[in-house]
């Protein structure tokens, strides 16, 4: 294999071909696929905003809700992200982006028509298996068009779909679920995704593997197999830690982004367009302020020090920590919303460095795999596992705790943060190494 890894040199990259690729179309492409990922968490999101209306309605438990939110939409999200994101390493990742969203949209309209709790959780299943679609192949997509030194902000940029899908999620599902019920939600917010779809597929073009890196689609070679990549990828020591690391922060994000609402209505009695309206300024703008922030603080300071893109999210994970439990502790929902603004900061400030780094330890034909593996492991353990854990400490904290419950159950799982910043800081011990590494497994 002729092939390079993410992680090469600027001039490498400025030498790359354009590809017809202008920074107008460049630009806009990111957007798009921007819009396609706040697609992607509007209707995986919105269902937080709706546990308590559901939970009423169909009469269910904590720990059932933690299921539907929880493992039910994880496992098949996750592991079907791999054999995806093998076939867009070998076939046109714009389609398989475009078809994704139109499934996991259409997933969603269908669960505005459910009538039971077995019903809401196969639907969830077929928005699972619509998302895992679209992510890996955006991913490399973007890695092909914008070169190693603007990467981490590129995919800063593309992760502010979080922030604006759960700004939206909230803010929609919140008051149309108020107003016209908790059905009606789930339909306004799938519809748009359809659009989305047809954009991606009829306005933007599949981009040439690797140009961005300065080599060829010829030098790049025939994708390797998922066995290969997942062993270059695990005899990394960096990347061993930022899977984890990122694991570890989608278990406290995933926990406190599924709960909060419901923790809100229960300690504090507010109503959903009113948790919809404060969560959704909250995340939307001081999160995705966050999410880009982080990823061009590790741009700018990485050009000094590749160390710099884990440094600069452990640091963010350990000054989240103190106000996260602030927050859980709070005597009154000011209060809780006022702490609650670090929080939010951090909550996917992690993703950007760690999806640029993640692409930088592999070769090109590798990246949408990569991307999936990464993706693997943080959903089956962050999403799968953190809203179903705070689900379960619930329910067994509700005979001593009664309508608190939830609060302490939250605030147990708050322990994730620190931990997580111990292993962004020890995968930068070793990411100069595993970098060379990938650059010397492609020229084999």
């Amino acid at each position: 294999m002729t092939d390079r890894a993410g992680a090469v040199s600027g001039a490498a990259a400025a030498a790359a071909p354009s590809q017809g690729f202008s920074p107008a179309y460049r630009n806009y492409a990111l957007f798009i696929l921007m819009l396609g990922y706040t697609a992607n968490y509007v209707d995986r999101q919105i269902l937080a905003i709706l546990l308590e209306p559901i939970k009423q309605d169909l009469g269910v438990s904590d720990t059932q809700l933690g299921f539907l939110s929880g493992i039910t939409f994880a496992i098949f999200y996750a592991t079907l992200g791999v054999p995806i994101a093998m076939l867009a390493d070998r076939t046109n990742r714009r389609n398989i982006v475009s078809a994704a969203i139109a499934i996991f949209s259409t997933m969603t309209v269908m669960c505005g028509f459910v009538t039971s709790f077995a019903q809401l959780a196969l639907a969830r299943i077929g928005v699972g298996i619509g998302e895992a679609g679209s992510s890996p192949p955006s991913h490399s997509m973007i890695s092909d068009m914008f070169p190693p030194e603007k990467r981490a902000s590129a995919m800063g940029i593309y992760s502010l779909g979080i922030n604006i899908g759960i700004l939206i999620g909230f803010l929609v599902g919140g008051w149309v679920s108020q107003w016209y019920g908790w059905r009606a939600a789930f339909m306004v917010v799938g519809a748009p995704g359809i659009l989305i779809a047809l954009l991606i597929r009829f306005t933007l073009k599949e981009p040439q593997r690797g140009h961005a890196d300065g080599t060829t689609a010829q030098a790049a070679g025939n994708a390797p197999k998922v066995g290969e990549v997942f062993r270059l990828l695990w005899s990394q020591r960096s990347f061993r830690h930022i899977s984890f690391a990122c694991a570890l922060a989608a278990f406290g994000g995933y926990a406190g982004v599924t709960w909060i609402p419901a923790f809100l209505m229960r300690s504090y009695q507010m109503s959903p367009g009113e948790i919809g309206t404060w969560l959704a300024l909250i995340i939307g703008f001081v999160g995705g302020a966050g999410t880009y922030a982080t990823a061009w603080a590790a741009d700018r300071y990485s050009k000094r020090d590749v160390r710099w893109n884990m440094w600069v999210v452990a640091i963010v994970m350990i000054v989240c920590f103190p106000l996260s439990v602030a927050m859980y502790l709070s005597p009154d929902k000011y209060w809780a919303m006022f702490f609650f603004l670090v929080p939010a900061f951090a909550g996917a400030a992690y993703i950007g460095p760690s999806l640029a780094m993640t692409q930088g330890l592999v070769v090109l034909r590798m990246r949408a795999v990569a991307s999936a593996v990464l993706f693997l492991i943080l959903n089956l353990i962050g999403m799968g596992l953190g809203p179903q854990a705070v689900g379960l400490i619930s329910d067994l904290y509700a005979p001593s705790f009664g309508q608190e419950s939830l609060r302490y159950a939250l605030l147990t799982v708050m322990i994730v943060w620190p931990w997580a910043a111990l292993h962004f800081w020890l995968g930068a011990s070793s990411l100069k190494e595993d970098l060379e590494k990938a650059r010397n497994h492609g020229l084999k």
